[in-house]
């Protein structure tokens, strides 16, 4: 078993850059396989998501290497099997970004349903939706689902619900459809532009991403380009949020902060001071933490995803906060870790109330999904004692660096590794198992 151990408390001080996008970085790995010539991809993290991602590459005849400088490249051009392994599927949530990027090219794929964090289920409706008008046919089994189509053909296509997967989705179906695709109520999030600007790049004839109406004009073929993945914005948020916590000053470095603006604005609210650059932003404690009402929502609202961490500022903050997860409304599986170590948050309807002031304590706590466990090891930080934190493949699975950031910005971070399971521990694997 694996874990990791955090003594508290530190106060985080220094300078860090941030990996590439994980969630741009899934998408833009799969729609390569669209094109006709090999790809150059830089900044794609080496998390445990791109290794299982590799893997499926390869099951399907996709070469994806990684040289010394972390640049991956992509041969697209033998890929000869459009079927990919239910187990591999459940491990990546994303892999239905495959989809579209086999469609074109066998007229049918097979995968598992989708897997990944484990907090709340998070339906395919709305891709399943798109690629239906698109003229695609699914047949769900017990273990996978097959789609199947002989040609995709552009289609107007509405959103019931803002969606950043199922509209990136959709852009990577329709970039090699007949005809023009519109996509309706389509999610803005960087992530989407950015998908959007490397299949431009290939050759792909999209107009409006980053706006709520996207068009695509099908092209014929696309072809090879190397092209660079934007930063991660919910890493690099968690950072900026950590000085507040622990009362050090942190800069974030070749980062975009126009991608950050909410998360900005509510932290200046709630008394963390900021200096933003072109392509940097210090942050640091000024003065009192204030209590603040959050509401999170699709871009350009406050990530859903960087409500974990921003609970553990508010339980340093003067006053009782109040934080209303509208995107996943049961993503609050890192509330329960946080009061064994001393927090006073109580959750109802999707809503959680947070005593401030709470003097955290190390405990014996899980992570259930990536975002919390980069929540629950800032709270170690600042904890006073030791913090034990299972699940931390999770923690990899989005951010393979985290240790070595952690420590190179003060913290007293150590993984460990054992067959000799402790009671504690072995109570917590069960913990896990009923989790899942």
């Amino acid at each position: 078993m694996r874990w990791m151990n955090i003594e508290g408390p530190s106060k985080l001080e220094g300078s860090l850059s941030v990996p590439g996008s994980k969630n741009s970085s899934l998408a833009i790995l799969a729609a390569a396989c669209l094109a006709s010539e090999p790809v150059t991809l830089k900044n794609i993290p080496n998390i445990a998501d791109f290794k299982v991602l590799r893997q499926i590459g390869e099951e399907i005849g996709c070469i994806m290497e990684r040289d010394s400088r972390g640049d991956v490249y992509i041969d697209p051009t033998k890929i000869d099997n459009p079927i990919i392994e239910p187990e591999k599927s459940r491990k990546f949530r994303t892999a239905y970004y495959f989809i579209g990027a086999l469609l074109a090219k066998f007229g049918k794929v097979s995968l598992g349903y989708p897997g990944g964090d484990d907090f709340v289920s998070r339906p395919i409706d709305q891709h399943i939706k798109a690629f239906e008008k698109m003229g695609a046919t699914f047949t769900f089994y017990e273990d996978y689902y097959v789609v199947e189509a002989q040609k995709l053909k552009g289609a107007t296509i509405y959103f019931d619900t803002i969606t950043s997967g199922a509209t990136i989705n959709s852009m990577i179906a329709a970039v090699l459809a007949e005809g023009e695709t519109i996509l309706l109520n389509a999610a803005r999030d960087p992530e989407v532009t950015d998908t959007a600007l490397f299949l431009n790049k290939m050759g792909a004839r999209i107009i409006g991403a980053g706006t709520d109406t996207i068009k695509i004009k099908g092209v014929k073929n696309l072809n090879g380009c190397s092209y660079t993945v934007i930063p991660d914005r919910l890493i690099a948020g968690a950072f900026l949020i950590s000085s507040g916590i622990t009362g050090g000053t942190i800069t974030v470095n070749d980062i975009i902060p126009e991608h950050l603006t909410s998360c900005l604005t509510k932290l200046e609210e709630i008394g963390v001071g900021l200096e933003i650059k072109e392509n940097n932003i210090t942050s640091f404690l000024d003065g009192r933490l204030k209590a603040s009402r959050v509401r999170t929502a699709m871009f350009p609202g406050f990530p859903t995803d960087l409500q974990q961490p921003l609970t553990v500022l508010l339980t340093q903050a003067q006053g009782k906060s109040i934080l209303r997860e509208t995107v996943y409304p049961n993503r609050f599986n890192h509330v329960y870790q946080l009061n064994k170590m001393g927090a006073a948050i109580e959750v109802s309807n999707g809503i959680a109330h947070i005593k401030g002031k709470s003097a955290l304590h190390g405990a014996l706590v899980h992570a259930s999904d990536v975002r919390a466990g980069i929540c629950l090891m800032l709270a170690g930080v600042v904890a006073e004692g030791t913090t034990t934190i299972t699940g931390i493949e999770h923690i990899e699975r989005g951010y393979d660096e985290a240790v070595a950031a952690f420590n190179s910005l003060g913290a007293k971070v150590s993984l460990h590794h054992s067959d000799e399971i402790t009671n504690d521990l072995l109570m917590m694997q069960e913990f896990e198992k009923i989790m899942r």
